[in-house]
């Protein structure tokens, strides 16, 4: 069946300052046969108020390039640059402080903490980072994903749809300059996963933050500015859909 077209908001005029480098990016691991390549290397530049999908076969190395671009992995060969981080020789210090206070990670088992209310998890971030004023913030980050009448539930008394709606909340609360989602929809129906991608995309294009996302679903793959296809730990097509800052120069 032909996955219906899904409409999203157009860009707003954005810089093009480049938020994510990959130069020659690789990881392998080892195993008893020898090494086991997953990114065999990758060469990819994401700028701030771009949306780019990443698309292939499952075991192409998607989600692993999220890891390394999350500082969740360590490459082992190559440049990685994410906001100005040179993430191939940082510590794991300098890691954390960056996810905490400019990347945002939304992923597809949603990952919420089971005895927080809705309220607590979108907080989270902003108490684990000391920052003051995180439940207002919060409550102000579930209202606009229309989640201001769920804040006192738990994640076992929300449907799939809500709990990745916290999750995508979560993700943006602090403010990040860059978001990742691996395959955000990907436990969802499709009316339903339509409906968080349609939040995740507003509050990318109003914050200006770049999002990259892991997704099989050629309908949300190309309602994003960029698809980069990946296969065998390389990227084999790159196809522009739409350029953020020339759609937001027209209006």
């Amino acid at each position: 069946m032909h996955a219906p077209e899904t409409s999203f908001p157009p860009s707003p005029a954005k810089p093009s300052d480049v938020v994510v480098s990959l130069v020659d990016l690789r990881l392998s691991y080892p195993s008893p046969e020898g090494e086991i390549a997953v990114l065999r290397g990758v060469d990819l530049a994401v700028r701030a108020g771009e949306i780019v999908a990443v698309t292939g076969p499952s075991g192409s190395g998607k989600s692993s390039l999220i890891a390394v671009v999350g500082g969740l992995e360590t490459p082992t060969g190559g440049s990685v640059r994410v906001l100005g981080t040179a993430l191939e020789s940082a510590d794991e210090r300098t890691r954390t402080a960056l996810r905490r206070r400019d990347i945002g990670i939304v992923f597809q088992a949603y990952h919420l903490v089971p005895a927080m209310t809705a309220l607590e998890n979108v907080a989270l971030p902003l108490v684990l980072a000391g920052e003051e004023g995180g439940e207002a913030a919060a409550q102000a980050m579930l209202r606009e994903v229309g989640l201001g009448h769920r804040m006192s539930h738990r994640p076992s008394s929300l449907s799939g749809g809500e709990q990745q709606r916290v999750a995508v909340a979560r993700a943006f609360v602090a403010g990040p300059r860059l978001v990742l989602a691996d395959e955000p929809t990907g436990n969802l129906d499709r009316r339903t996963g339509e409906h968080v991608a349609q939040v995740m995309f507003s509050l990318t294009r109003a914050s200006g933050a770049a999002l990259v996302l892991v997704t099989h679903d050629e309908a949300l793959a190309r309602a994003c500015d960029r698809i980069v296809a990946i296969d065998e730990g390389r990227i084999v097509e790159e196809r522009v859909v739409r350029d953020p800052v020339a759609a937001g120069a027209r209006g």
